[in-house]
């Protein structure tokens, strides 16, 4: 599924990225817990969170992720919005709930990846 296609069903926003959006993405997973997102995700392309925070943006850094999507209307501060342009991140808000969101992305056949549990 390409972001443009998350963004048009998510009727998100775009706050960085806006020449990111044809990338290609296969996988996506949900959480307001980053420590979940670090101890349990692997492979999975995009971050849907509610958290909005500089930390989401490391988190999805270290986990080679292309695009995190906010959720409930939420929408980071400067900072954490300068820190995605940095590290080449298409940041989407949107104003669904993270339920919502990921219902329909999964319906379009963006599923979640592996686990990474031992």
């Amino acid at each position: 599924m390409k972001i443009i296609d998350i963004m048009n069903a998510t009727e998100a926003e775009v706050l960085t990225g806006e020449d990111q959006l044809e990338l290609e993405v296969y996988s996506a997973c949900a959480s307001d817990m980053m420590s979940d997102v670090l101890a349990f995700v692997k492979e999975q392309a995009v971050l849907i969170t509610g958290l909005v925070n500089p930390q989401v943006v490391r988190t999805a850094e270290m986990m080679d992720m292309q695009c995190i999507v906010f959720v409930r209307g939420k929408k980071p501060d400067a900072e954490t919005l300068t820190l995605a342009k940095k590290k080449g991140l298409v940041v989407l808000a949107s104003k669904l709930r993270m339920y919502t969101a990921c219902g329909l992305l999964f319906s379009m056949g963006l599923h979640g990846g592996t686990i990474n549990a031992e």
